[in-house]
């Protein structure tokens, strides 16, 4: 009886909204399988992709789970520093390969999966239904001022290079290596959005945590995890994402060859939603219970974390990682999408409120811009 009982369990939290995930498990096995085997990349990309999701998912479990323990401020700090630690994971490994452009696409890729399609299907699937679905716009307008701070440090910098006669990268290159005086500017500019990401974490953990937590309450649930746990669980999640990330990274550049796409496609698209898939499911699951407060927190704040946290983060240790410093330089187009991006998202979360049909618009400007970067 306990033991029907105990399956029926795990069956059910398997294919609930939390536990999906979990199911891609074997794939772990089976990409460190055929990576020593020497299969063909495509088969090593797809499978090892597929692997990061349930390492993500547990991570960010345990991650969750310790803070419980900690309380909320050191719980914030905890998502900060794990909350996006597979995409940082997957970028050291390619920063120490020298792909220094499939790095950034990779970043931009998350901001814009962040923003648009993650928004916009919680906005649709929330609304659906519904006239509309209301949330805290102060919260959500803060987090897409600090996105706009992160546009500046995009867009000053290539206007630097510009100004002086140099080019911004091209789409095709897999790294550039620009002068001494544009990697020391990236690394000062480095510096001033950490400074920024960890002033906007004491705003919203400290000052004004009643906005950012309105109904939050300290209580530590009866099945919470012990810290023991956790940290143990966390740690074997990290290298299990490191694994998975290293065999991902080194079969992007064949993959892409094998199945027809460039390899700033494959960064931008593929790996940003494999790298945030259980994070982009969590936003939108909570926003079809009408919980928008969340899902805005998760998609618009994972934003900022990734544009003031991870990718100045990747810029100081690229100085001790790889062939040469990574440079806060983007191509023209990776510029533009991710300012119409940031541009668009504080736009339709300034009102408080959200329709299904601002999510399918939301989803339709990022069908565009993948149709675009197909073509590149």
């Amino acid at each position: 009886m306990s033991t029907a009982a105990e399956r029926f369990n795990l069956r059910k939290f398997l294919f609930s909204g939390s536990g999906w995930p979990y199911l891609l498990v074997p794939f772990i096995p089976i990409a460190v399988i055929l990576d020593v085997l020497g299969a063909t990349a495509a088969l090593i990309f797809f499978a090892s992709a597929l692997g990061v999701v349930p390492t993500a998912a547990l991570m960010g479990r345990a991650t969750e789970e310790l803070a419980h323990r900690s309380g909320p401020g050191i719980g914030g700090l905890l998502n900060v520093t794990f909350g996006n630690a597979p995409e940082l994971i997957i970028a050291l490994f390619a920063l120490n390969k020298g792909l220094q452009e499939v790095v950034k696409a990779s970043i931009i890729g998350s901001i814009l999966g962040n923003l648009l399609l993650v928004m916009g299907a919680a906005f649709l699937v929330g609304g659906w239904g519904k006239e509309r679905l209301k949330f805290v716009a102060e919260a959500a307008s803060a987090q897409a001022t600090m996105l706009l701070l992160a546009v500046v440090a995009l867009v000053l910098p290539a206007m630097f290079l510009l100004a002086n006669g140099g080019e911004l990268p091209a789409l095709a290159e897999e790294a550039t290596n620009y002068s001494t005086t544009v990697e020391h500017m990236s690394f000062a500019v480095a510096i001033v959005l950490l400074l920024s990401y960890f002033a906007g974490l004491w705003f919203s953990l400290k000052t004004h945590s009643d906005v950012f937590n309105p109904d939050s309450e300290d209580e530590t649930p009866e099945d919470a995890w012990s810290v023991r746990r956790s940290v143990l669980v966390l740690a074997a999640a990290g290298v299990a994402v490191g694994v998975m990330s290293e065999i991902l990274v080194g079969s992007i550049e064949e993959a892409s060859k094998g199945i027809g796409l460039s390899p700033f496609f494959v960064s931008l698209i593929i790996v940003a939603i494999v790298g945030n898939a259980a994070e982009h499911w969590v936003a939108v699951y909570f926003a079809s219970k009408s919980k928008m407060d969340i899902a805005i927190s998760i998609a618009v704040g994972s934003s900022a974390q990734i544009a003031l946290f991870v990718m100045p983060i990747l810029v100081l240790i690229s100085f001790v990682l790889g062939p040469f410093p990574l440079s806060l330089e983007f191509s023209s187009l990776e510029i533009g999408a991710m300012l119409l991006a940031v541009l668009i998202a504080s736009h339709v979360s300034q009102d408080g409120e959200s329709t299904w049909f601002e999510g399918v618009q939301l989803l339709a400007v990022y069908v565009v811009l993948g149709i675009v970067f197909y073509f590149v």
